[in-house]
């Protein structure tokens, strides 16, 4: 049971399910996509999650954290927080299905999240990726701290594609 709510935490899925919240945290009316640019080996490595959309099951997360690498059929993912003292894992694959869109099978999960990549700096170093049903998104970062500007950046993208910012929230990344 503890995998499959990590799963659902950090896979954002978006197939129902009483994991994952059924409201959208964007109107989704407003148009989203994915960047054509996307360089999926740029991509890979750490990432920090810097904020998210909050949901039931990742009250007290933190260190939220996310490793991409190279993998046979596609992308290596392996999943991380620290919850209650405890580091809580998950690992799976990742698909490119197109510009920017990867597709997230997480081991255990049944379920499929399409991982849409919204934004990323010229240098891989903050990224923004979201849902297309906007129940999930994320600001990312090579480091657990971001620069104002870059986080200023990640903001002004999710609200672009009709993300309430006022339900985002900030993903404690330190030690305790």
């Amino acid at each position: 049971m503890r995998r499959l709510i990590l799963a659902a935490l950090l896979a954002g899925c978006s197939t129902e399910s009483p994991l994952i919240p059924a409201e959208s945290y964007r109107d989704t009316d407003a148009p989203i996509a994915s960047i054509a640019s996307f360089d999926p080996a740029r991509f890979q490595g750490r990432w920090y999650e810097i904020a998210s959309y909050p949901v039931p099951f990742q009250s007290g997360c933190r260190n939220t954290q996310a490793l991409y690498g190279p993998a046979p059929q596609g992308i290596s993912v392996t999943n991380t927080c620290l919850k209650s003292g405890r580091t809580l894992r998950i690992d799976g694959t990742a698909r490119v299905t197109g510009p920017g869109r990867l597709e997230v099978r997480l081991d255990g999960v049944p379920l499929v999240a399409p991982y849409w990549v919204l934004w990323v700096d010229e240098g891989y170093r903050t990224a923004v990726v979201g849902v297309p049903s906007g129940r999930a998104g994320w600001i990312l970062n090579r480091e657990p701290a971001i620069p104002a500007d870059r986080l200023e950046a990640a903001r002004r993208i999710l609200a672009f594609y009709g993300y309430d910012l006022s339900r985002l929230r900030a993903t404690p990344q330190n030690a305790g």
